[in-house]
Parts: structure tokens; sequence; C-alpha cells
């Protein structure tokens, strides 16, 4: 029993290592945990921030949130995925600054949210040189793609989309 526990513990220690180690830097991600943990707190849980960030629809319900990353040509984005029973989505922990055309800088949440009808499959894959570095890529019908990586637990936020899809 202890030996189980134990092995429990150091998954989930490894998968916080390998969370906070995608990040650019990591006091910025830190920052950002404790950001996003103080966020959560305020509005009274995960279940509340889904639905205030997306809108949610009639019978709608949140299966699991996840501390993942979004890849993205500009660098992997820290965030929360959502997998509900209508859709993946999306959340950054921080907002992203941007300017518009000649005005002052913008901050927003970069936001993704796919409807599970319009998933065409979901695939898992390893860092070939580091293979306890998990990657989901999440392809719609219309071929965009999704990776999203650095999951506490990895394996939990598959088997989730994976259920949800089947339910679907």
């Amino acid at each position: 029993m202890m030996n189980n526990h134990g092995k429990k513990v150091d998954n989930f220690m490894h998968g916080i290592r390998e969370h906070v180690k995608i990040g650019p830097k990591i006091s910025e991600t830190v920052k950002g945990k404790l950001t996003l943990g103080a966020r959560i707190l305020q509005l009274g849980g995960v279940k509340r921030v889904f639905k205030k960030i997306f809108s949610v629809i009639k019978g709608e319900k949140l299966l699991n949130a996840s501390q993942s990353y979004l890849s993205t040509t500009a660098g992997p984005i820290a965030g929360l995925l959502f997998i509900s029973t209508q859709r993946v989505a999306f959340c950054s922990d921080r907002s992203i600054k941007f300017s518009p055309s000649n005005a002052d800088l913008v901050g927003v949440h970069y936001k993704v949210s796919i409807p599970l009808r319009k998933i065409r499959r979901v695939e898992q894959s390893e860092n070939m040189k580091n293979p306890s570095q998990k990657y989901m890529e999440i392809v719609t019908v219309d071929n965009f793609e999704f990776w999203f990586m650095g999951f506490l637990n990895y394996q939990k936020a598959f088997n989730c989309l994976q259920q949800a899809l089947f339910l679907s």
C-alpha cells in the first residue's frame, strides 16, 4: 500500500517538475500559477471559472480541468484546459499583451473552444529524447491542430477527453 502511494506522489512531483520546466522562466511560471490559484479561489472554484470564461450551454457539465500549456508559434502558453460534455476549451493563465493598430497595449486572455463534434481525432505522443514529456494533439474536422503539453496528470486528462468524445 505504501509503495503504491509513494509511486503516486513521485508521479505527481514529476508532473509538477515537467509542467514548470516548459515555461520560459520558472519565476514567471510560479507567478502565473499563484495568480491562477487566487483567481480560482476568488471565483469560487474551477467550475465557476469555466462558466465565467466560456458561454456554457444548458446541460453542459465540466468533466475535468487541467493545468497545461498550449503550443503556439510564439511558444507555449500556460493555462487551464477544460474538458466538458460539449467541448474542449483552453484559457491562458495570464493575459497576453498586444497593440491593436496605433493604440495602447491591450491585455486579453488567449482562449480556444473546440466543440466535441468538431474533433476528428485525438493523438498521444511523447518527446523521443524524454519520454516523460507527453503531448496531446487535437485535430479538428477542418484540419486545425492543437497541441497541449505539460500536464500535471497527463493520463487523467487524456482519458477524460477520450470518455467525453465517446459519450458525445
